[in-house]
């Protein structure tokens, strides 16, 4: 299945990205595409996007990536509302589910007689 998504270029903190027509299963970073459509650049905010081949791909068939979506909705190529795009959450390295005690969990009855009774 072909998709149209977003492949970053550019230097350390000078992100510019290309639209490219790709088969979804490539890595992103995947250097063969089937068609670069245009780009995008975040930091001067210039964009150039070819219409006809956008619309050409989407009637074979190509789904759009959410974050390309939004850009084609924006930019008046396509008719539709936009998708609401969550950055990944990243998984702390310490915290698992399965070890962790639920707060709702009774705590644990202490069993065990005091060592040092109290002098009477």
């Amino acid at each position: 299945m072909l998709t149209i998504r977003l492949t970053r270029k550019g230097k350390k903190n000078q992100p510019f990205f290309r639209l490219v027509v790709v088969d979804k299963r490539r890595s992103s970073k995947a250097g063969s595409c089937a068609e670069d459509l245009g780009f995008v650049d975040p930091l001067t905010k210039r964009k150039s996007i070819n219409k006809e081949r956008v619309q050409y791909w989407i009637s074979k068939g190509a789904q759009p990536s959410p974050s390309v979506h939004n850009l084609l909705v924006a930019e008046k190529i396509i008719d539709g509302k936009k998708i609401k795009v969550d950055k990944k959450a990243k998984a702390k390295e310490g915290s698992t589910t399965a070890t962790s005690v639920p707060a709702t969990a009774p705590a644990p009855a202490d069993t065990k007689a005091p060592e040092n009774p109290p002098a009477v």
